[in-house]
């Protein structure tokens, strides 16, 4: 298998050439967690994924519920579909609190503190309330619990990870939290090995094909744990090779017949370079030209051509008109430049405004 054949597929996988989902909750149930400490680029990876989506409607999903914000996994801002939080959470949040063990004695985060901070959260925000950061810590000094820059940061991440605070709606352009019992439905507990193999299905069917580092690196997992999560998912997932490499896939994935070449404008840690321990394979090592020395950045908004890294972009943005900057790595044909200006249109849609290319 080749990078440019590994690039049709997951390309296929993570919907970004044909989809049926017109929903975000559709998107980011399929990937099964969606970055998103950048969340207006979390907002167009979404769209990307999705049929006639727009910012705003994704932002409504956002205030309505139907996607939550929290931190999980390795653990980074992720966003989630309101029915896999709680799973989630209880799979990782015991080994993202053994990773934060330090942290939490250096800022004096003990059970007392912890106990106390989350009873003054439930308090100040029941009955569907949803405060900000700055206000959660005003409530905080209330109750006689000092917390400001990292002390609050990690008073505020421990609730998370307990499932009481969750995201709640955007207030002007202030994110705010909620209560995870008032946001998301109780739900039976999975046992350890359901959420394992559930995880790995999620991950595999959308992000394959892709390695058991590549999963252990996305998860947060063990190797121990990803070795258990890949055995429980059984026929779910099947076994295929290239390079030399074993990557694993859903069985039903099928490459999509595509017209070449295609574009991407990707946002800032968008899954499809993200949430693999080796993305070099799609980047400098498959196209970049050795002459150019790019560095490969994952954690950029990165310009994909066929699936693979083709150069950067950026949007500083005005009213009523985005105006992008594309700089790619080589000279595109006549037909990468089409393609370009073709993903260029989609997200000026997806924005609601007029958009053009200064090419760099």
């Amino acid at each position: 298998m080749t990078a440019s054949d590994l690039a049709r597929r997951r390309l296929c996988n993570q919907k970004l050439l044909r989809t049926g989902f017109r929903t975000p909750a559709e998107v980011v149930a399929w990937l099964g967690a969606v970055q998103a400490q950048d969340f207006a680029g979390a907002t167009w990876a979404i769209g990307q994924r999705a049929r006639g989506l727009t910012a705003a409607a994704v932002v409504a999903a956002f205030d309505a519920g139907e996607i939550l914000r929290t931190h999980l996994l390795r653990p980074t801002w992720h966003l989630v579909a309101r029915g896999d939080l709680r799973w989630m959470l209880a799979l990782s949040a015991p080994r993202v609190h053994a990773a934060n063990a330090s942290m939490y004695r250096r800022l004096g985060v003990d059970a007392g503190v912890v106990g106390r901070s989350q009873t003054v959260f439930n308090h100040a925000l029941e009955n569907h309330r949803s405060l900000t950061r700055k206000e959660l810590a005003a409530a905080l000094k209330d109750a006689g619990i000092e917390a400001h820059g990292q002390r609050l940061a990690c008073i505020v991440m421990r609730a998370e990870l307990d499932a009481v605070l969750c995201s709640g709606p955007v207030h002007g352009k202030q994110f705010t939290y909620a209560l995870v019992d008032e946001r998301t439905p109780p739900a039976p507990p999975l046992d350890d090995d359901e959420a394992l193999a559930t995880l790995a299905v999620r991950y595999f069917r959308s992000h394959g094909p892709a390695t058991l580092r590549d999963f252990g690196w996305w998860s947060g997992l063990t190797r121990q744990q990803v070795r258990t999560a890949v055995a429980a998912a059984g026929r779910a997932l099947e076994l295929c090779t290239g390079d030399d490499l074993a990557y694993w896939q859903a069985p039903a994935s099928r490459i999509a017949a595509v017209t070449s070449p295609t574009a991407h404008l990707l946002p800032n840690y968008d899954e499809y370079f993200v949430a693999y321990r080796d993305r070099a394979v799609l980047g400098a090592a498959s196209r970049l030209r050795a002459s150019t020395g790019v560095r490969f950045d994952a954690f950029g908004h990165l310009l994909a051509v066929d699936g693979l890294l083709a150069g950067t972009w950026r949007s500083p943005g005005s009213a009523g008109h985005e105006a992008l900057t594309v700089a790619p790595h080589w000279r595109l044909t006549h037909a990468e430049y089409a393609a370009v200006s073709a993903a260029a249109a989609a997200f000026g849609a997806f924005r609601g405004v007029d958009s053009t290319i200064a090419w760099v």
